[in-house]
């Protein structure tokens, strides 16, 4: 294996009114909203990007890639899953994971995409805010995208692009707090895994970056399909047991 690796071959997505919610209002919404209906099954492969930049964070870029990358092994229509980055540049995790990428925002080649994956990194709450190019090209793509996802605290590039207005989200515990001063129009969550209004699905990250990923495979391909996922790294997936918001 090469020294600098792509991700690709390491083996192997959306928020009105001040947010004031209660742990139980959390809890309640969590519980009510959670519905079990046909999966969507794709006509074709679908596309997902996640975007890198230094300091991104090794947790929340593998373990949803982990999972849709591995969709083409249960499913014939499942997911090719890629990495891009502002430049051909080897990109450092902030844990020293070094990551050659698939395309920058400017590659011709770079696909169509059809999920848009934004994990969290060092500067997700300040310097890569002010980044016109990363915040112009994930306001573009992602407007075009069918799923927009972040993690952690990924949530508020997105909601720097614009893609969280009107919509319901959730983001890193810790930075909640923080996440409503800076976009204090957003209804923001907290107490649960991850948030899911239309096309963007906003999720805690850490550990738990894990079930946004095997709710989108569950949505898309269906439930056998995500338990599968899940076996495949000793996760015991049951959607019913996972908190979370599902806006309707």
């Amino acid at each position: 294996m090469k020294m600098f690796i792509s991700l690709v071959t390491l083996t192997f997505l959306l928020v009105g009114g001040c947010a004031t919610s209660t742990k139980k209002e959390n809890e309640d919404n969590a519980t009510s909203k959670k519905t079990s209906s046909k999966p969507l099954n794709p006509d074709k492969v679908l596309n997902v990007a996640f975007v890198i930049v230094d300091g991104v964070y090794n947790s929340e870029l593998v373990a949803p890639m982990d999972i849709l990358h591995h969709t083409v092994f249960h499913t014939d229509k499942g997911m090719k899953v890629f990495t891009v980055a502002p430049d051909p540049d080897i990109v450092t995790s902030f844990e020293g994971l070094k990551i050659l990428p698939d395309y920058t925002f400017s590659s011709d080649s770079l696909p169509p995409i059809d999920v848009l994956v934004v994990p969290s990194a060092e500067h997700s709450m300040d310097s890569d805010l002010e980044n016109e190019e990363l915040i112009t090209f994930i306001r573009e793509k992602g407007a075009r995208a069918a799923y927009v996802m972040s993690l952690c605290d990924g949530a508020f590039v997105l909601a720097k692009a614009g893609l969280v207005n009107g919509k319901e989200s959730t983001t890193f515990p810790s930075d909640i707090g923080r996440y409503r001063e800076t976009f204090p129009s957003l209804t923001v969550h907290e107490d649960v895994s991850f948030v899911h209004d239309g096309k963007l699905i906003t999720s805690v990250g850490g550990a738990k970056s894990y079930d946004p990923a095997l709710y989108l495979a569950e949505i898309l391909y269906g439930k056998e399909v995500a338990k599968g996922l899940g076996r495949g790294l000793v996760i015991d997936w049951d959607l019913s047991k996972i908190d979370y918001i599902k806006v309707d």
